[in-house]
């Protein structure tokens, strides 16, 4: 039998747990003022920095000043999310700590030596290593600023004075002060990364304050009570700075700003060592957060991790290019309606009188926009969705994290007011004043990498002019009509207008223009246009448009996010044309133990849909699909390492049988699941167990040896290694519907699969195996397909355009089939075509 422990697949009772504890009243939403706020600051009190610190990067262009501050805001504004990273210690139970993530201590087992083949994060020129702990840090290990470089423009605390509440500028009783510190903050060393002095670090912190125990000792920095002296902040940039693919470092772990691009995106990294500080080691690879995060491929994570919506969902953090030609593909397929809240959002019109801008946004309602996320969520306006991502970085905290319970779930989500943000946050209002310059930076300098402009890039472009030919002929008659901004004009009679085709109408309007895609009338103009000249010059190489997942038949994980859904956290950064988007019909997906076909009813309500990504510098973005599944990956961001990446990528993608599969169901799936690498626990060390609940540890533990540990740590498992993640990570700890009926129905299935699941697991015999445990699991298959959230476990399927797999429809739904056959590429087409994206 298995001794004191219940399976981890009850992470239900681990969010009652919390979600009890948070229970008592508190601060309310709509309540609650940010730091800003609370002393005396408003929007107008951050001006953004107009030096011109990073001129070298982005290939050296010149920019306006109102491009300079952009720039600067998009790389080190955190506006006051350094709280919030504070915080996400606690609800990770000590799992995520950043400044450890920023320290070089010699226990850790990484540092700046290693910190880009380690954690894939950019070194931030004009800094040194730690030699030693630093006296001005409260004894941290911390990167230090070069002697050669001058000092950081951002930490000037004269021009950009930080925000002073708590301890800052307060004695702390041992002869030293808490700073105040600039409101950009000091470098740390990493870019994106900002430390700021933390307002909570009194003179009793002080006083217990021990930075060797912080980094050697778990029963000192696992109490949930330490005061950390620091707090890290974290910009957009530390998601989007990457070796610029046309200029790369000789030394990725030394690159100069010359080296680094604002836009290419965090290709390279590792969020699964990131989130876990521990996870070079075997206590950090055991625990299950890490068997999660783990999911997360290199240069993808799940943007609704903390305002989780109880769906495993990673994403890449795909460059950003070409803002020109996406703003036109706005104006021409993105015409969408807004109301109540959605109305707040700030739009171009607001900050400019005159000029081309003005075409995005018409009153009262109308909006033209671009889509950002993935599932094309986003739908307010350009600004309303840069604006966005400050919020889901941790801005407002105060606010934000009121509205659902972070990382566990389980807890009714309600939106953001963007106009509670507008009143009482002074670091919002700062942001909603800066972003307009953010777009103008991007409408600048987020320009193609062509690798033709990279060294040594001339070497692996010698197709003849015949091969190209050949190859933009496969581009036009089976990539162009979704990934080409620029195209033929569709007839009038399809009647693809936004009256009859944006919201209820969308998907017969893409069944009309995908079977005028497939004539041969369509496919002659669209050849004509790709074989131009100037067919590259402002082609975003995207049509911005939703696919259904019906036609993609990739993972619907990322199709069913809910967050934007109405009445859900953003609620008002989603147009009322998304939330009236029609079902896109039945999926069929695979069953984790078995292989088996299942059929999944796709919900409306906007859910179904995947936003086509660019393909400029595909040869510079391996590995593909949106969670980087397909393809291997290669840590040189050499050219000839992407390079080799993409063509091992790209074959895969049109030759879908050399894509990984999985190695216990193999060809049943067709594709690979993501499963635990080895056994492992949940455990809430008994220093992050609730307040409410540590009076009663002993007592628990006596009730609940199978989760409550004798010395308080609660402990979740083990998890058999092989375990599909997502069986877990997608169980839905909450009713979808809002009726009392369905949410005791609710609560009753999920009670009834946590005593069938004890019960089995009870009946394993003593130091039962991986193999049998895992067998445990699948006796309650039934139950658990049907409380998950997201029963799509094949990561690596779909997009089999041109291919033969995307003609294999036998057992496929009605609704997948109703797109037809396609032409198929011959190998010959493929190689050609290759060679054709490689020019992109």
């Amino acid at each position: 039998m298995i001794p004191r422990r219940c399976s981890a697949a009850t992470l239900a009772p681990l969010a009652v747990v919390l979600i009890l504890a948070a229970c008592s009243r508190g601060p309310q939403p709509g309540e609650v003022l940010d730091e800003a706020r609370r002393a005396g600051r408003d929007g107008a009190s951050f001006p953004h920095a107009t030096e011109d610190y990073f001129r070298d990067m982005d290939g050296g262009i010149a920019l306006t000043p109102e491009e300079v501050r952009g720039r600067n805001m998009w790389l080190v504004w955190s506006g006051g999310n350094d709280r919030f990273w504070s915080k996400m210690t606690d609800y990770t139970f000590g799992a995520f700590d950043l400044l450890k993530v920023v320290s070089t201590h010699p226990s850790l087992g990484y540092s700046r030596a290693n910190r880009w083949s380690y954690f894939g994060l950019v070194n931030e020129p004009c800094f040194e290593a730690a030699t030693g702990p630093d006296k001005n840090r409260r004894g941290l290990w911390l990167d230090a600023r070069s002697k050669d470089c001058g000092p950081d423009p951002f930490e000037n605390e004269s021009k950009y004075p930080g925000v002073k509440i708590g301890s800052r500028g307060q004695s702390l009783g041992d002869g030293s002060t808490q700073p105040v510190g600039s409101f950009y903050g000091w470098g740390t060393g990493i870019a994106g990364l900002r430390l700021f002095p933390n307002p909570d670090f009194d003179a009793k912190a002080a006083k217990e304050w021990d930075a060797e125990r912080y980094y050697t000792d778990p029963g000192y920095y696992n109490r949930k009570d330490l005061v950390r002296p620091f707090r890290v902040g974290m910009s957009c940039g530390f998601c989007h700075i990457g070796p610029s693919p046309v200029k790369p470092p000789a030394d990725p772990n030394n690159p100069k700003f010359e080296n680094l691009s604002s836009s290419v995106g965090a290709q390279y990294m590792w969020v699964d060592r990131l989130f876990i500080y521990n996870a070079n080691k075997p206590e950090g690879r055991t625990n299950y957060m890490y068997q999660l995060a783990h999911t997360y491929r290199p240069g993808s994570m799940d943007t609704s991790l903390v305002s989780t919506d109880s769906i495993n969902n990673p994403r890449t953090m795909n460059a950003v290019y070409e803002f020109g030609g996406r703003l036109e593909m706005a104006k021409r397929i993105g015409q969408e309606k807004l109301a109540g809240g959605e109305l707040n959002n700030k739009q171009f019109n607001d900050f400019v009188t005159s000029g081309p801008l003005l075409e995005f946004f018409t009153k009262p309602d109308a909006v033209r926009t671009p889509h950002v996320l993935k599932d094309g969520a986003d739908s307010v306006g350009l600004l309303g969705a840069l604006n966005r991502v400050y919020l889901n970085i941790g801005l407002f905290s105060e606010e934000w994290l009121l509205h659902f319970n972070p990382v566990v779930g389980g807890k009714t989500i309600t939106p953001i007011p963007i106009a509670t943000a507008q009143k009482n946050s002074g670091y919002w209002q700062a942001t909603e004043a800066g972003t307009p310059d953010t777009a103008l930076f991007f409408l600048k300098a987020a320009r193609p990498d062509r690798l033709q402009d990279a060294p040594g890039g001339s070497a692996h472009l010698g197709a003849d002019a015949a091969t190209l030919e050949r190859g933009r002929s496969a581009f036009a008659d089976t990539c162009a009509r979704c990934h080409s901004s620029k195209g033929p004009p569709p007839p009038p009679a399809l009647e693809l207008t936004a009256a009859k085709c944006a919201g209820p109408g969308y998907v017969d309007c893409f069944k009309r223009y995908w079977k005028w895609t497939q004539t041969d009338e369509y496919k002659a103009q669209m050849r004509a246009i790709v074989q131009a000249p100037d067919f590259l010059q402002g082609n975003y190489l995207s049509t911005d448009a939703r696919i259904p997942v019906t036609l993609l038949r990739t993972n619907i994980c990322s199709p069913l996010a809910t967050n934007a859904l109405a009445g859900n956290i953003w609620n008002d950064f989603s147009s009322q044309t998304y939330k009236s988007l029609p079902s896109v019909g039945t999926v069929t997906l695979r069953d984790p133990f078995t292989g088996e076909p299942r059929p999944y009813a796709m919900p409306a309500g906007g859910r179904g849909y995947t936003r086509v990504p660019s393909l400029i510098g595909a040869w510079s973005t391996a590995p593909f699909l949106l969670n980087n599944t397909v393809g291997p990956f290669d840590i040189d961001p050499s050219v000839d390492a992407r390079v080799r990446s993409f063509q091992g990528s790209i074959e895969q993608m049109l030759w879908p049988e050399r894509r990984e599969r999985d190695p216990m169901l193999g060809e049943k799936i067709g594709g690979l699941i993501d499963r635990t690498t080895e056994r492992s626990t949940v455990t809430v060390p008994t220093g992050f167990v609730p307040e409410a609940l540590q009076p009663l540890q002993g007592t628990l533990h006596r009730w609940l040896p199978w989760l409550v540990e004798q010395d308080g740590d609660i402990v979740l498992g083990p998890i058999p290694k092989g375990v599909p993640v997502a069986l877990l990570a997608n169980l839905k700890l909450r009713a979808e519907g809002d009726t009392l009926h369905e949410k005791a129905t609710h609560v009753r299935d999920v009670g009834k699969l946590l005593v069938e699941l004890r019960q089995a697991l009870k009946s394993a015999p003593a130091g039962a195996d991986d193999d049998q445990l895992r067998s445990h699991f699948a006796r309650l298959r039934e139950p658990m397909m049907q409380l998950s959230k997201c029963p799509d476990f094949v990561v690596n399927r779909g997009h089999y355009f041109g291919t033969a797999e995307f003609n294999r429809q036998d057992g496929l739904s009605e609704d997948e089939r109703a797109f037809g056959r396609e032409p198929e590429l011959s190998d010959e087409d493929k190689r050609a075509l290759i060679a054709f994206l490689k020019t992109f």
